[in-house]
């Protein structure tokens, strides 16, 4: 019995050797062709990346399309608090002047109301697509907002509108928790900055397409001024779902699920066959989730221990100077323009104009940032950001006069133009290049729910500035905007880390090392490390 028992004993050890010889010959044998794929990503130049994965690059196009939704949605809000016939309809008169104005404390809940369902769907989009990817996770938001206009369209008073806002932002929370992270994972290193910038562009193209919307239709006297914008909501979410429908998964999430096959066939569907070997990139993808690599599911919890905790901060913290750094400006730049003194049909013209020349910025800023780096453009783009509304302040406190109305505008638009060249787009490559690879789809819900928290206090206080039944401080606000975005620059400048020209191992490695954010451009990380 005895001897029958040191048998199994010895046969259960020699079993276990075999397995764990046999797991160290497999890391073996795909380490070196991880580092083919590496240093093939190192050496290849911007067009040659565009050259390689043709496919990549548009299906990064595809998803940031979803983005037009909320953008949409979030300017037809702001433009419909100051076209006249909504006003009339739904807010009270000003018997000093005969003017509507839709009532603070509303115009408030309106412009938050979104926000407050994307927080829940933030929440909702980590646990999603960690469990069945991105493409469904996504089919999945598309289909819910076809269901939620119907309520908006409907809509026949304030409360109505402030739950139907609410139900749309449910899906627009799952996508803007997936866009970046998806956009950074199907394209290669030299793409990232691109690929995940197009989300501000099209961020840019939805504001435009309502500039447009509301231009035409606010000299309308009856309800098609604010309904009919409100069906054309109806344009997107079917042809998208169509299209994600067909895009290929995630090949860094099937390689998370262990898909192996499965992910070298969406890699082989991204790029060229010819110029890329889909096994060797596969193999990169698993030696980078080795190093994270953990026996638990991924929780919400991993996002606050060790050094995941730091990633999350960055990540939260670039997501909340958002809305810190005057960006509410830009957001409600018609109603802006009115309360500086431009009359309705100009203050909708300027609109338009701002938002066309933020698409062209956001694609100038895709140069900069591609060459000159995250952290330089982010901080440069802050600080000029921060003086801008210092200058806004200033000429709100010069006094009423026509040329002040123009000065205020002016800068107004500037400040909104300025704030896509450097700040936005940067954050979106940051977001997308920071989280650890296993716990990206929740530390972008994360940091996209640290987002709404900050921006619901700022909408109020933003609401309260401007209108006429508030504060009524107009410009001024530049201070109060101004203050934030200085306090903002203050941490990127001791927090924010530059991670142009990095693989996702190296930044795996440089924050399991701790090195100081203004270190990482000095420091070296060896291809054949792994920690």
């Amino acid at each position: 019995m005895n001897q029958d028992t040191e048998f199994k004993g010895h046969h259960a050890q020699e079993v276990e050797h075999d397995a764990v010889y046999a797991e160290k010959a497999d890391v073996a044998d795909y380490k070196a062709e991880a580092i083919e794929a590496e240093n093939a990503e190192f050496n290849m130049t911007v067009l040659e990346a565009v050259r390689a994965y043709p496919m990549a690059s548009f299906w990064a196009f595809v998803m940031s399309c979803t983005i037009i939704m909320e953008s949409y949605d979030v300017f037809l809000i702001g433009s419909f608090i100051a076209l006249p016939r909504f006003t009339r309809d739904f807010g009270v008169e000003d018997p000093a002047t005969g003017l509507y104005n839709i009532v603070n404390s509303w115009q408030s809940a309106l412009l938050i109301a979104g926000q407050l369902g994307a927080l829940i769907g933030v929440f909702i989009a980590g646990p999603l697509t960690s469990w069945i990817g991105y493409r469904y996770a996504t089919l999945t938001g598309l289909m819910l907002l076809n269901v939620f206009i119907f309520a908006f369209y409907f809509g026949d008073s304030l409360a109505v509108f402030f739950v139907a806002q609410l139900l749309e932002g449910i899906p627009w929370g799952i996508f803007i928790a997936n866009a970046p992270a998806y956009c950074s994972e199907i394209v290669p290193m030299r793409l990232r900055a691109p690929a995940t910038q197009m989300l501000q562009m099209f961020w840019a193209i939805g504001s435009i397409i309502v500039g447009a919307v509301a231009y035409v239709y606010s000299s309308h006297d009856d309800p098609s001024a604010y309904r009919i914008p409100i069906a054309l909501q109806w344009m997107f979410p079917t042809p998208l779902a169509i299209l994600i429908f067909l895009a290929p998964e995630s090949p860094w999430w099937l390689v998370r699920k262990g898909r192996h096959e499965a992910a070298a066939k969406s890699v082989e569907r991204l790029g060229r066959k010819s110029e890329m070997k889909s096994t060797d990139t596969v193999a990169m993808m698993r030696r980078v989730i080795e190093l994270e690599k953990s026996s638990k599911p991924p929780n919400h919890l991993e996002l606050f221990k060790g050094t995941d905790l730091r990633r999350t901060l960055i990540v939260c913290c670039v997501y909340l100077a958002q809305n810190l750094t005057g960006n509410l400006i830009a957001n409600q730049a018609v109603y802006f323009f009115t309360q500086a003194g431009i009359g309705t049909e100009l203050a909708f013209a300027l609109g338009l104009i701002t938002s066309a020349l933020q698409m062209v910025f956001v694609m100038l800023s895709w140069i900069l940032t591609t060459y000159f780096g995250r952290r330089d453009i982010y901080l440069w783009g802050s600080a000029a950001n921060t003086i801008l509304l210092v200058a806004l302040g200033v000429a709100g406190s010069v006094g009423v006069s026509t040329s002040a109305s123009l000065a205020q505008a002016s800068l107004g638009l500037i400040v909104s133009v300025l704030f896509t060249l450097g700040p936005a787009p940067a954050s979106w490559v940051i977001i997308g290049e920071t989280s650890a690879i296993r716990l990206r789809p929740l530390t972008t819900g994360t940091g996209r729910a640290a987002y709404y928290i900050v921006e619901f206090p700022c909408i109020f206080l933003a609401s309260y500035m401007l209108n006429p039944t508030g504060g009524n401080i107009g410009a001024k606000c530049g201070y109060v905007w101004g203050a934030t975005g200085f306090m903002c620059l203050v941490a990127a400048y001791f927090g924010l880390p530059e991670m142009k020209g990095r693989s996702y191992r190296e930044i795996d490695i440089m924050f399991k090392r701790r090195i100081p954010a203004r270190q990482w451009k000095k420091t070296e990380v060896d291809i054949n490390a792994d920690e």
